[in-house]
């Protein structure tokens, strides 16, 4: 699908780099740019005492006068680039962030998450999930949003025939269509053997690079061995290796709490990605 709304979100500070990437990636497309600044509420304190109270009431109106101050920044810094676009900021209580994000990214058709919210990882971890879990858009994370692009040469496709990877490549199809060039990348595939099916099939890979060269993607499968290394980094090792523009995975193919306490790919991938990754849930 093509992308005529994008969602940035940002916190209310340091945001300036990942506002320019974003309006740039919407001129490439000539897409509406929608900016959510968000601020998670300061908590309310415990007890009773009128002075934490109003020491409390203090904050939060301190609070909404710099998330105040962040939409003017950030409208302008976007005032002159000759791009489509709203400001809307977000005091958001912290029990409600997810869904209030994921409603609003329900609006765009891919949410874009930078740099600028590594200074709050609560922030970031509310927003990641939200628009993963609550909006059934795309999410597009990258370290830089300078090196982010919506119409990749190059592309790394995850696959592990799982659903939430073949709803990645569905959502994909038109960006990868453009490029010039998918990998699909199994890491240590299992064939089926004798009248088992199996989940990828009794050539793993075989079954998506059909479907996909049917939509006209030039494909290459690589079934690369573990070795010994954790999943994400053989993905990130062969995208560097294959000069990936971007990945495409599904996400949170464990549930979140397991991935919390054990790790997993999902989290590997959104903590220090490596690479510009588009995941969809």
């Amino acid at each position: 699908m093509s992308y005529k709304t994008i969602l940035v979100v940002i916190g209310i500070s340091q945001f300036e780099s990942d506002l320019r990437a974003a309006a740039n990636l919407c001129a490439s497309d000539g897409a509406h740019l929608s900016v959510l600044p968000i601020k998670i509420a300061t908590l309310p304190p415990v007890g009773d005492f009128a002075a934490m109270s109003a020491a409390w009431l203090d904050e939060r109106a301190s609070d909404i006068e710099d998330l105040g101050k962040a939409v003017k920044e950030a409208r302008n810094v976007l005032y002159g680039l000759g791009v489509s676009h709203d400001v809307v900021g977000r005091y958001a209580e912290s029990m409600w962030l997810e869904h209030d994000l994921g409603e609003r990214a329900r609006y765009a058709d891919v949410t874009v998450i930078g740099s600028s919210l590594r200074s709050d990882e609560r922030l970031r971890a509310g927003v990641v999930e939200g628009a993963l879990f609550h909006s059934a858009r795309p999410v597009l994370l990258a370290a830089d949003l300078q090196s982010a692009t919506l119409r990749p040469r190059k592309v790394l496709l995850a696959w592990n025939a799982s659903i939430e990877s073949a709803r990645a490549a569905r959502e994909a199809l038109d960006v990868m269509r453009n490029a010039e060039r998918v990998n699909v990348v199994l890491v240590d595939p299992k064939p089926a053997s004798g009248a088992a099916s199996g989940k990828s099939g009794g050539e793993p890979g075989a079954d998506i690079a059909a479907y996909l060269a049917r939509h006209g993607i030039k494909v290459t499968v690589d079934r690369l061995p573990g070795a010994g290394l954790r999943v994400e980094d053989v993905l990130n090792q062969h995208a560097l290796d294959t000069s990936a523009d971007l990945i495409v995975m599904g996400a949170y193919g464990h549930s979140r709490i397991r991935e919390k306490v054990f790790g997993g790919v999902t989290k590997a991938m959104i903590d220090v990605p490596v690479v510009p990754v588009l995941m969809v849930r």
